[in-house]
Formats: structure tokens, C-alpha cells, sequence
């Protein structure tokens, strides 16, 4: 807490508690000490890994002793409204830019909020309420001001890099001797290796590998070639991804998990975003020789198969642009790409061969992938061979593409790097979070708890 000087006998007082958390622990912040029955400002500011500012601000009046508490006091305006403790943290806004999206590259070290309070209502120059791209405050004065530290990596959790058989990935940890039970954690054709969702995962008691198999330096064939498609099996059924004639098997990641000796034997799931879930769905359906104690799929297509390099994709999509819808602002939705009537039947997953509970959790608002549509469409099926009691299904209505960590900022819009060179629309609300059975399917002790954020995928430049 720090106080900064004042007229007053007792300068204003700005608490955070804790000061140092995991990025989906509630602060409590509260402010004492004020002159009572006043308007006041409330701010948060961050410098991203890249140095872009990201800034948050709500407008709240002083009860008649001289308080404001975020857990009880509702914001009158500014870049939320209402009764939001976290707000400042997940209405965080870049100031001045469009189509970033806040990720933790450097999971060892915190994300810094600074939190402060200022005199009066102080407006932004944007629209107050639901902005997406800040322009940044006018400067009131500052009363107090508190440093908020945000992990992803709790104390005692271990990062190792992994660079064997084939396989390029982060291994997460627990604190403790163990034994664990195990994720495999896979994202989508933005590609790359993202550590922040694995490192967060192994705060929660689960050992986690974060798996890149495109778009990285270390991977065979050229740095931004998607090229997944029919060649999945290797001669003993191992799932692969072929990229550009080069295999990465699956096979290889689930055995480094359900081997390590800190893992649970049996005790290992797959979770996947976008075309990560499509491939953590074909572990669980059409791999015989791996089995996954569950598997969560995440805003994920329910059929793909499309074989091409980075210009043939390209190519395909101009072919099909038939299917794509546009905003009023020119951003491409291209969801019409993966609805199941537009999949041929043999790039559909063989659903009835599911041997595992699955998690399905989709947006309602998702302007990238028909998720919602490709649930209905394995309830249907899975119905029909009577396995309808190994899905769970979860909705977010208004929500879009991206499901992130609790209170991570969401975005209205982000970049990809394929055609068409546009941006796509995703919904701007946050909805609350919901529990996974993640936890009670591998007889956790900690529970996995989801938030829903969004961020849709297409292109200007490269994802971040």
C-alpha cells in the first residue's frame, strides 16, 4: 500500500491484496482515507513484454466514510460499469493501438500492474464505457498508487524445455514430489510455442506440456507452414503432424507424460484451442493405441483435413470466399469455413469412436469456428451409438473465439497470419468462469477453473 501526500490529517490509503498472486487470484483493492461523498478515478497500467502501455480506468464516488471498495461498490463509468472487482484487470485496453492481444512470453516473470487512485471523474478520450482501444487518460492527481504483481508460474513450479524425439515443448512442474496427473496442452494454427495457459495449469497441481507443432523456429519446414492434414499416422497408428514431410508424433508427447515419474500412470488428458482441439479430438477418437483419461477441446472445428502449405491455403480460401461474411469495418468472419454442412464427410472426425469423457466448450458469439454448430453435430452422433454420456458441453453466449485464464484482458479483435489480410470481430463482454470436470476426471486436488475472453484469428501480420 502507498500513500502519497495530501491536505488531509491522513493521506488517502491504496490497498491490493494479495499484492503478488496467479493471474486468476481476485485482488481485493480498496481505497480509505478519502474525503468522503467524492468522486474518485481508479486506474490500472501494465507494459506488455513488447512495451505497448495497457491501461484501465472506472469511476467511483466515496462512501460517507471515505472508502471505495471494488468488491462492493459499483463503478458509475469508464472501462467498466457496475459491480466488478477485477474489472480493472480484465478491461485492460492497449493505448492507442488495435489488434493486440496480451500474452506472457516469459512465464518466470510477472506481469506489473500499477494500480492508483486519482481526484474526480477523469475521462478518456475514447467512449468510456466498452472501449477497445484506449487513447490513454487525461492526468488527474495521483493519491496513492500500489504495485499488483500477476504470475503464471507459482512458487516452486518447474520450467524444463524439451528437445527430443522429435518433440519441441515446455514441461511444467508441480511444486512437490508428486505424483501428478498430467496435461497435454496444445494451441492452434497461430503456432508457436505458448507457455503462460501450461505454466498456470502446473500452479494447479497438474504437470503440463505445452506442445508446439507449427510455426516454430525449431520445427522442420518453414516457419509459418500449417500443413496438417491426412498423413496423421505414422506405421503403428501414431498421430503425427506432417509438416512439409517432416513427422512430429503425438504418440511421442502422450508417452513423455504418462512415462515421467511425477505423472499419475492412466492419468494423462489432452487439452486444445481452436485447431489444437481439433487435434486433441483426434487423439481421443481415431487413436486406438493412445489412450487419454479425458480430453477438453476448446472453440475447436469438427472436421478439417486440409493438406496445403501457407499458399495453398491461401489459395483455398480465395477459392471459398463465397463463405466468408464481413463487419461493417471490413473484418473478415470466416467461420462459414468449418459449419459441418460445408465439410465434406471425409474430413469429418469418426466421433463414434469415442473412448473418453470430452469437454466441449464453445463461444457463442465465436466469428472464427462454427463451435457451437460441431457440438450439435457430436452430440448428434455420439447420441446415436449411445455414448451421449461422455460429452459435457459448456456455452459462453457473447462470447467469441478465445477462452482465456480468468481476468486476462479481452480483445475485440487480434491478428493472424494467413489470408485474407483483415481482422476478425469477436464479442467485448466477459463472462464469469466456470469449472471444468478436468479436475474430477483425473482425481485432482485442485479444481481448473476457465474464464472466457476472446480473440478472433485473421490476418494483418503474425498473432501474438
Amino acid at each position: 500500500a502507498v500513500r502519497n501526500k495530501s491536505t488531509q490529517s491522513t493521506a488517502p490509503l491504496l490497498t491490493a491484496t494479495p499484492s503478488r498472486a496467479l493471474v486468476d487470484q481476485p485482488i481485493e483493492i480498496g481505497i480509505r482515507h478519502l474525503p468522503p461523498d467524492k468522486p474518485f478515478t481508479v486506474r490500472a497500467r501494465l507494459h506488455s513484454e513488447e512495451g505497448e502501455l495497457w491501461e484501465a480506468s472506472s469511476h467511483y464516488r466515496s462512501d460517507q466514510k471515505g472508502t471505495v471498495i471494488l468488491s462492493r461498490d459499483q463503478s458509475l463509468g469508464g472501462s467498466y460499469s457496475g459491480l466488478e472487482p477485477m474489472g480493472l484487470f480484465w478491461s485492460l485496453q492497449p493505448v492507442g493501438v488495435e489488434g493486440l492481444r496480451l500474452r506472457k512470453k516469459y512465464v518466470e516473470t510477472p506481469f506489473t500492474v500499477e494500480v492508483s487512485v486519482l481526484s474526480d471523474h477523469v475521462r478518456s478520450s475514447d467512449s468510456p464505457v466498452g472501449c477497445h482501444v484506449g487513447q490513454g487518460l487525461e492526468e488527474g492527481a495521483v493519491l496513492a498508487a500500489v504495485n499488483v504483481e500477476r504470475w503464471y508460474m507459482a512458487p516452486g513450479v518447474r520450467r524444463v524445455e524439451v528437445r527430443e524425439q522429435g518433440l519441441v515443448g515446455t514441461l511444467f512442474l508441480p511444486a512437490g514430489p508428486g505424483p501428478f496427473p498430467a496435461v497435454l496442452d496444445m494451441w492452434g494454427m497461430g503456432g508457436g510455442l505458448s507457455e503462460y495457459r501450461a505454466a498456470l495449469l502446473a500452479s494447479h497441481g497438474f504437470v503440463t506440456l505445452a506442445l508446439a507443432y507449427c510455426g516454430h523456429e525449431e520445427l522442420p519446414g518453414p516457419l509459418h507452414t500449417v500443413n496438417v492434414g491426412e498423413q496423421y499416422f505414422e506405421k503403428q497408428h501414431n498421430l503425427s503432424i506432417n509438416i512439409d514431410g517432416f513427422s512430429v508424433p503425438l504418440k511421442t508427447a502422450m508417452g513423455q507424460l504418462d512415462r515421467h515419474p511425477q505423472v499419475c500412470t492412466g492419468r494423462v488428458g489432452v487439452l486444445g484451442l481452436c485447431f489444437g482441439g481439433y487435434l486433441a479430438l483426434r487423439i481421443a477418437m481415431e487413436m486406438p493405441n493412445i489412450s487419454p483419461r479425458c480430453v477438453v477441446g476448446i472453440s475447436g472445428p469438427g472436421g478439417l483435413g486440409i493438406n496445403m502449405t501457407r499458399d495453398q491455403t491461401n489459395d483455398f480460401l480465395k477459392e471459398n470466399q463465397k463463405l466468408f461474411r464481413f463487419d461493417e469495418q471490413g473484418n473478415v468472419i470466416f467461420r462459414g469455413i468449418t459449419m459441418p454442412s460445408n465439410v465434406p464427410p471425409n474430413y469429418k472426425l469418426k466421433v463414434e469412436s469415442l473412448r473418453c469423457p470430452l469437454q466441449l466448450i464453445a463461444a457463442e458469439d465465436d466469428q472464427c469456428c462454427a463451435a457451437i454448430e460441431c457440438i450439435d453435430e457430436i452430440e448428434e452422433r455420439l447420441g446415436a451409438v449411445g455414448k451421449s454420456g461422455l460429452l459435457t458441453r459448456i456455452q459462453y453466449p457473447g462470447a467469441g473465439h478465445l477462452i482465456e485464464p480468468p481476468y486476462t484482458p479481452s480483445v475485440r479483435v487480434s491478428l493472424f497470419h494467413t489470408y485474407p489480410k483483415k481482422c476478425m470481430p469477436t464479442a467485448a463482454s466477459l463472462l464469469s468462469s466456470h469449472i471444468t470436470p478436468l479436475s474430477h476426471t483425473l482425481s485432482l486436488p485442485v479444481s481448473l477453473s476457465l474464464r472466457s475472453n476472446y480473440y478472433p484469428v485473421a490476418g494483418c501480420s503474425k498473432l501474438y
